[in-house]
């Protein structure tokens, strides 16, 4: 399956893991929005898939307070990273944990052109444009 779909699954475990998520259980809660996400939508069927989602949220997850502060130094002045659209606070972290995280022969501006994207789709009619300008500032 494609690796979009399976990306947009990872997005939506770390939009559900935003809102459902309890320290003391992380292991649970994590496999539990990785196999709903995965449960979810059928079209994802391969090991493969599972193994990129689980991957993309464990590790985003894991990297979450150096993510939030790569962030927090690419936003203006006025605002904080709690005060961004849930949505797009997750695109963003799952793109940055991409670029910086994952040693991969995927090119930067694809990594932002797949955010970009699903932040057309979940996002505001803003969104796109938000994210992609953080990403650009954060690519550099």
């Amino acid at each position: 399956m494609s690796r979009r779909l399976a990306r947009e699954a990872a997005f939506k475990a770390l939009f559900q893991l935003d809102f459902n998520f309890e320290e003391d259980n992380r292991e649970y809660c994590e496999n539990l929005a990785i196999e709903t996400m995965f449960d979810d939508e059928p079209k994802l069927t391969s090991k493969k898939d599972f193994a990129y989602i689980e991957s993309a949220v464990k590790g985003t997850r894991a990297h979450l307070e150096e993510i939030d502060a790569i962030i927090t130094t690419h936003l203006k002045q006025s605002w904080q990273l709690p005060r961004i659209m849930a949505a797009d606070r997750n695109i963003l972290r799952l793109a940055v944990y991409e670029m910086k995280f994952v040693e991969s022969t995927l090119p930067k501006n694809i990594v932002i052109n797949e955010a970009v994207e699903l932040a057309k789709r979940y996002g505001t009619d803003d969104s796109g444009r938000f994210v992609n300008g953080i990403l650009e500032s954060i690519s550099k």
